[in-house]
């Protein structure tokens, strides 16, 4: 945690925009993927890299035996898969698979209109609002493929 009441105030305003805010997608997204949002979740983490399964329910702050399950229904459904990781063959790694990357890409297809208040902001307002952004989310911005 930051200690920084400051950031620290930022980060509930920010939270609270973006929760007041996405109700819609997210029932927009669960009806056109025909997934639970709680599968969502687990295929944007694992566009950014494949994980295990343990790493997959700290990801999306659930616990082992439901990360199981989910990855199980997603591996089902043939939109991830699990490979054994060569120097610990004990290990399993879970990534997605071709059909799960389409999946992803029909997901950040689904519109997501920006709020009244954020597309009330000028043009200045908004390029220093994208470069804040930018320099906090740099690390996790980029989706990356792993195959």
């Amino acid at each position: 945690m930051s200690h920084n009441p400051e950031a620290d105030e930022v980060w509930r305003v920010m939270t609270t925009l973006v929760t007041d805010n996405c109700d819609s997608w997210r029932r927009a997204t669960a009806d056109q993927t025909g997934l639970p949002f709680s599968r969502i979740r687990i295929l944007l983490r694992l566009a950014r890299g494949s994980m295990t399964v343990k790493e997959v329910a700290q990801a999306v702050t659930i616990d082992a035996p439901a990360a199981t399950v989910a990855v199980n229904d997603l591996e089902d459904r043939g939109l991830v898969m699990r490979q054994t990781i060569p120097t610990n063959r004990r290990c399993k790694v879970v990534s997605l698979t071709d059909r799960g990357w389409s999946m992803v890409a029909a997901i950040h297809g689904i519109d997501d209109p920006a709020p009244e208040a954020l597309a009330a902001l000028d043009s200045n307002e908004l390029k220093a609002l994208r470069v804040a952004i930018a320099k906090i989310s740099a690390p996790a911005k980029t989706p990356r493929r792993e195959r």
